[in-house]
């Protein structure tokens, strides 16, 4: 699938991890209406999306999977759901929470909940879906293609950003009905590459 593919008009846009960059991206391009799952945490391995996705995260943040890992900085706890290698750097702040013990514990898993909820319905309701993914493989994208297309009722897209070695956007032209694989320069992601995000997502639409 070429770029071109995936403009036009969506229900629901979803950043699918890696990192924040992909949820950073799409707010600062107005794509970015509601919070979702995967939106502020880590989430460095494809194929445990895939399954994150398969299972309608059935599990997740369940507090017997939960690994206190150290501080995010000076502001937060660290903390990992090591049955998915899904990392939370910003859900549990310092003061109520602490390396001994999560504190706001029951509001956290409350608020992703609520988030899965609203996926699941987008999901089952949407007539036409985006989902934004940072780093994956060819192999990786078409199995979440195969998950998504079980999970999805209606039409979706997926845009999958691998950063590499390059100067510009490069197509990758993956042989996927529903997915589109693009490289970006890997010299400074998180902001050098705003111009080339705006391109990429311009003539794409929330209704």
């Amino acid at each position: 699938m070429k770029l071109q593919d995936i403009k036009g008009s969506y229900n629901a846009i979803y950043s699918l991890g890696d990192l924040c960059l992909a949820s950073i991206q799409l707010k600062q391009n107005n794509l970015r209406t509601f919070a979702g799952v995967l939106d502020w945490a880590g989430s460095p391995i494809l194929p445990d999306v895939t399954r994150l996705l398969q299972n309608r995260f059935a599990g997740l943040m369940d507090a017997q999977n939960l690994r206190v890992i150290g501080y995010a900085g000076d502001t937060h706890i660290c903390v990992s759901d090591d049955t998915y290698n899904f990392v939370s750097n910003h859900d549990f702040e310092i003061g109520p929470n602490s390396l001994y013990h999560l504190g706001t514990y029951a509001e956290v898993k409350a608020k992703y909940d609520r988030r899965i909820q609203r996926f699941l319905e987008k999901a089952a309701t949407s007539q036409r879906m985006l989902f934004v993914r940072t780093e994956g493989t060819l192999e990786e994208a078409a199995a979440l293609q195969n998950v998504l297309s079980g999970l999805v009722q209606h039409d979706f897209k997926v845009l999958v950003v691998n950063h590499a070695p390059v100067s510009t956007i490069i197509e990758l032209d993956w042989p996927l009905e529903k997915v589109c694989g693009i490289q970006l320069p890997n010299g400074e992601k998180w902001a050098g590459n705003n111009h080339l995000w705006q391109h990429m997502l311009q003539g794409i639409y929330l209704i």
